[in-house]
């Protein structure tokens, strides 16, 4: 590290915008002084999040969002260090806002800027919180468009040793949300219902994947093909217990690969991350899961699970150390190293 970046304060101002949440956080030293997300509803009528329609609310709120975030944080632009934001991946329109926002302003104020992996970001918001994993510690990260099971050996050595080879288990729980006649997005309102379900009501498929890697797909077609077979009626007489096993199913399956995954590094520290982590019955099963072979467990605040920009904020912040910046002309969707 250069002497100049020694015995200095680094304020970093954070931007994510990878799909429909656009978010801003303000870290300096490593501690997040505030993380604002400002959510787009107009999707629900859709069933699923449209494009175009989110690129044009993020450059509704961005500027609203970065100026909340600031002045929650106390923090003067003139005090910014870097700007950092999401650089993939995402949806593109998405994307483009929050990156062309980011460059503007770092090539303003004449400060570094840094291209954060979405997904590596998702790993280290267990970083935020005091009581943060030491390295190396496994991390199942699970979202919408992502399963995936990480290896870290440090914040900026990440190895993805498991993965989904179709859908996601966010995508699952979404999928079959909508085969129960729930709205968008379904898989908060499975996680609600199966709180007073049986999970042991009905069995679905669990497909069988070699290592450590995952698929969802023969899930979706397993409660497709059962739904068919019943009662016009059926949904609504057993929507709690549908719920309930749809979830043991997928929260199972997902169980299963993180202790594969221990049993083949012998790390014990772990974490589970993205979106999905915020689902009740992840969460319970990690915890049991950890109680029962002894492992140390790591689950975010709920406010770290979905996307947000203090886990992009403290990526940053330990790209900032190392100096990894990113050029003003560079494409600003170009891939971010993960």
């Amino acid at each position: 590290m250069n002497a100049e970046f020694i015995n200095q304060s680094i304020s970093i101002l954070a931007i994510e915008s990878s799909c429909d949440e656009t978010s801003a956080s303000v870290c300096v030293d490593g501690k997040i002084l505030s993380n604002f997300i400002a959510n787009q509803t107009i999707h629900e009528q859709y069933g699923g999040v449209v494009p175009e329609l989110a690129s044009r609310a993020h450059m509704q709120n961005i500027v609203p969002v970065v100026h909340q975030a600031l002045s929650t944080a106390n923090c003067q632009l003139s005090t910014i260090n870097a700007i950092a934001f999401t650089q993939a991946p995402g949806l593109i329109g998405s994307l483009l806002v929050g990156a062309q926002f980011a460059k503007s302003m770092a090539l303003s104020l004449n400060i570094p800027l840094i291209g954060v992996h979405h997904m590596q970001a998702h790993v280290l918001a267990n970083l935020i919180k005091e009581s943060a994993p030491s390295f190396p510690f496994l991390c199942l990260t699970v979202s919408g468009g992502h399963t995936q099971i990480v290896l870290a050996r440090s914040p900026l050595d990440l190895e993805v040793i498991g993965e989904t080879i179709d859908d996601a288990a966010g995508e699952a729980f979404d999928k079959t949300a909508k085969l129960l006649g729930l709205p968008y997005p379904g898989g908060p309102l499975i996680d609600q219902y199966a709180r007073t379900g049986n999970p042991q009501a009905f069995r679905f498929a669990e497909p069988q994947i070699p290592e450590l890697n995952f698929s969802f797909s023969g899930l979706k077609t397993s409660v497709l093909y059962f739904l068919q077979r019943q009662s016009p009626d059926f949904i609504q007489h057993h929507l709690h217990d549908l719920c309930a096993s749809v979830q043991y199913t997928i929260v199972n399956i997902l169980i299963k690969k993180l202790k594969k995954a221990v049993q083949q590094t012998g790390i014990r520290q772990v974490c589970i991350a993205g979106g999905v982590s915020a689902n009740s019955g992840l969460r319970n099963a990690l915890k049991e899961t950890g109680q029962k072979h002894g492992w140390q467990t790591f689950i975010p605040a709920f406010e770290y699970c979905t996307d947000n920009a203090a886990m992009i904020a403290i990526t940053a912040y330990h790209k900032y150390l190392h100096q990894e910046f990113i050029d003003l002309d560079a494409s600003p969707t170009a891939r971010a190293i993960y």
